[in-house]
Formats: C-alpha cells, structure tokens, sequence
C-alpha cells in the first residue's frame, strides 16, 4: 500500500493592491515625519533668534542706563566702530569685538549668529561680519535724522512698543544673500524728516517667510513682508531672497519714533492693496511673543 501524501497549502501572499497601499501609507508616515522635523527645527531657531534680539534690546537698555539715557550709536565718524564690532583701519573688515555694545553682552561679549541667517547665506563673508543677523535700527535710534552718529534717547521714543530697535537682517547683492548690521527703513530721511532718497531694503524675512523683530520696550514680534520693491543697488533680488520692509511707508513707519503708526497706531490694509498710508488707531505689529 503507497502512503498517503498530504497536500500542504501554501499561506496566501500580498495582492499588488495591498503592497501598493502598504508604500503609500509608509510614504505618508515619512512625509509626516519629515515635515515635522522640519517644522520643529524651524520652530527652535525662531526661539534662538528671537532670545538673541532680546539679549540685544536688553544690551542697549543697559548702555543707555550707563550714558545718561541715550541708546548705543549705530557707527562713529572714522568708519572704525559700529554697534557690533570694530576694526583699526578702513582697508580690515568689522570683527566682532570692541563694539558699543560688545561689553553688555555677556562674559563671552558676542552674539550668537542667527541659526536662520547661516541656512540663508549665499554670499560669502559680509564687510559687516560680527554682526549676527541682526540690524540696529541706525536712522532713528542708534543715529538721527541730521546726524547719523547722534543716537537718541530713551525719552525720545514716545512709544517704544511701536518703534524698532532691531530686526533680523541682511542685504541681497548679486552674488548672494550677505550678512548686514543695519535695520534700514524705507527711505533715507532728511534733517526735516522728509524723504532724501530711496533706501535698498534689509530686513530679512527668513523665518518662515516673515522677519523677527525687536520693539524698544523688548518685545519680540514675527512681522510678515510688505510687497517687496526693486530697489536694489547691489545686482540682488529682493524678492527671491526675501528681504523688504513691514508695515507702512509713510513717514518711515514703525522706524520713525514720531511717524503716524507710531504714535496713533495702524491697522494692516485688506490683503492686496497698498501698505503705504495708515490705518486706524490700533497697533500693526503681530505680537508672537518669542520670550519664553
């Protein structure tokens, strides 16, 4: 008698279907992964940057308790000191030491530069290194209109919660996105206060497509860009590199301590038209405080 043989059936495998829906739902998983990384990165390095602005505001605060009330100056006559660093002659490049307010700033006496301005920077090393990514407002704080080398004092500044101090910033030229020091405001002021010529825009709106900002009373705030211009007198392009202003243009806005958005407020027009004149009497700034 033959044995009798015993028929084994193999287990069913995955249909095409079910492979192709087990891909895809791990191609969502990494996706959602990865945007999350992305998103929490982003977040940490706003929170840095907005703790170094900070560190700034408080850094000038103290200078100015130091020097009778006035903030710290944006640059001196020789070209050879500026806010955040110095150089011994005007053929070197700034450093980041024996600035006017390098001895306020901690026992290492330096900024941390900005993790978001080194992500963005294309073009090599800036004329104005030692800065951080960070600009003083220097036509209305750290200088005046009249004297750029006369800063002013804190009872000059009616309404600190709506006048910069410092922003994230840096400047778009042809060969790429630079390190810069200065907060600039839409046009370059005369001793009138009125409008002596267009100004190529600083501030740099790199996290997350707005720009951090640093208000005279410490705040920190996330502003989102006014339509960027063409001004540029270094090749770059504004746009593409984001970099512009916020806020309104008339009388230099929220840089001006005595511009009609500083001292009656303003209100952001209806998305698409023109940011040019104010509002009504209600601050602009988006308050997102970055502090804690």
């Amino acid at each position: 008698m033959k044995p009798r043989q015993t028929c084994r059936k193999t287990p069913p495998g995955f249909t095409l279907i079910e492979l192709m829906l087990s891909l895809a739902i791990v191609a969502v998983l990494i996706t959602a992964t990865v945007s999350l990384y992305r998103w929490s990165r982003m977040r940490a390095w706003t929170s840095l940057s907005s703790q170094n602005l900070h560190q700034l505001v408080i850094a000038n605060l103290a200078y100015a308790s130091d020097n009778a009330g006035y903030f710290c100056p944006a640059q001196e006559p020789q070209n050879l000191r500026r806010w955040h660093g110095s150089r011994t002659t005007t053929e070197e490049e700034f450093k980041p030491e024996n600035g006017f307010l390098t001895p306020y700033l901690g026992k290492e006496r330096k900024l941390e530069t900005c993790p978001l301005l080194l992500k963005a920077l294309t073009g090599g090393q800036s004329f104005e290194d030692g800065a951080g990514g960070y600009g003083y407002n220097a036509a209305y704080i750290g200088g005046r209109p009249g004297d750029t080398y006369a800063p002013v004092a804190m009872l000059d500044v009616a309404v600190p919660g709506r006048t910069i101090m410092f922003a994230t910033t840096a400047l778009s030229k042809a060969e790429g996105v630079q390190e810069y020091p200065f907060a600039e405001p839409w046009f370059a002021p005369t001793e009138k206060g009125e409008r002596a010529y267009d100004l190529q825009p600083s501030v740099h709106f790199r996290a997350d497509g707005k720009a951090i900002v640093a208000w005279c009373d410490g705040r920190i705030s996330i502003e989102a860009p006014a339509p960027f211009k063409d001004t540029n007198y270094y090749g770059g392009n504004n746009e593409k590199d984001r970099i512009g202003w916020f806020g309104p243009e008339e009388e230099n806005g929220f840089w001006n301590p005595e511009s009609p958005a500083v001292l009656n407020g303003w209100t952001p027009p209806p998305e698409g038209t023109s940011a040019k004149s104010g509002g009504s009497p209600l601050a602009g700034a988006e308050n997102a405080d970055q502090n804690k």
